[in-house]
């Protein structure tokens, strides 16, 4: 069980595109047709063997344009976990109280999501890839449009006001023990986590940062400063939300 992919939310997706590709240095950003059922339209950029996606609303009503009002602002919107079998893992969420938003089963691909009010921050999912290296939701041949400055994602940030009741709704979500770690708790997914920190202020749970494997820091430092965006040593906020290069 990891992370595997995390998506993001924007209002403006050929901004957001743009400066994506250039900061995690891919060529382009995959296209997904097939979430116009969701009422979205996409970019998914390969980083390492796990997935970073930009969703913004095509259609009135979509849930990421409600969201994107609600906030005011661009913001980390899903987290995806891969998991060994997704048939055992719905069986145990049964008992949970935890409800299930979406279901998809293509054989090869199989995936839940989970209801944000249940397990809030971002919107949670299941999946399962059979073989399990394989990415369906990435197309074919995404090996070869890796990003050249960033390798996986190896955390997510959320941050509450209340992190460790936030915390113990995601490890109920993913069937694993909340552990505290110095001043924040944290959910071990192999070799990813998922951290949830205090912020007073916040008017509800969200996602407000992603750990990434670093390949070229001098590169995402000199893109980051030539687009303008705010940076902090190897923290670079795009989205809404803060890249940590480590």
């Amino acid at each position: 069980m990891r992370i595997r992919q995390v998506a993001l939310a924007s209002s403006d997706l050929m901004m957001a595109d743009e400066t994506l590709c250039r900061l995690l240095g891919c060529a382009e950003g995959y296209i997904d047709r097939e979430i116009i059922y969701f009422g979205l339209q996409n970019r998914l950029y390969t980083v390492g063997d796990s997935f970073l996606e930009v969703v913004s609303p095509a259609q009135p009503g979509a849930a990421a344009g409600r969201f994107l009002e609600r906030r005011g602002t661009d913001g980390g919107y899903m987290v995806i976990v891969q998991v060994e079998d997704l048939e055992r893992e719905k069986k145990r969420l049964e008992h949970t109280g935890i409800r299930t938003v979406f279901s998809d089963d293509r054989g090869v691909a199989k995936a839940i999501h989970l209801h944000p009010k249940d397990v809030p921050g971002a919107i949670p999912s299941l999946d399962e890839m059979t073989p399990p290296e394989s990415w369906l939701w990435a197309g074919d041949g995404w090996e070869a449009r890796a990003a050249r400055h960033v390798g996986d994602i190896k955390a997510v940030e959320i941050a509450s006001d209340g992190p460790r009741e936030t915390g113990n709704c995601w490890a109920k979500a993913y069937g694993k023990a909340l552990q505290q770690d110095g001043k924040h708790w944290c959910l071990s997914l192999g070799n990813t986590e998922i951290r949830f920190v205090l912020d007073s202020k916040s008017p509800e749970p969200a996602l407000r940062a992603i750990d990434f494997d670093t390949l070229d820091c001098r590169a995402i430092c000199a893109v980051a400063d030539e687009l303008g965006l705010s940076r902090r040593d190897r923290v670079v906020s795009v989205c809404g939300v803060e890249f940590n290069f480590c």
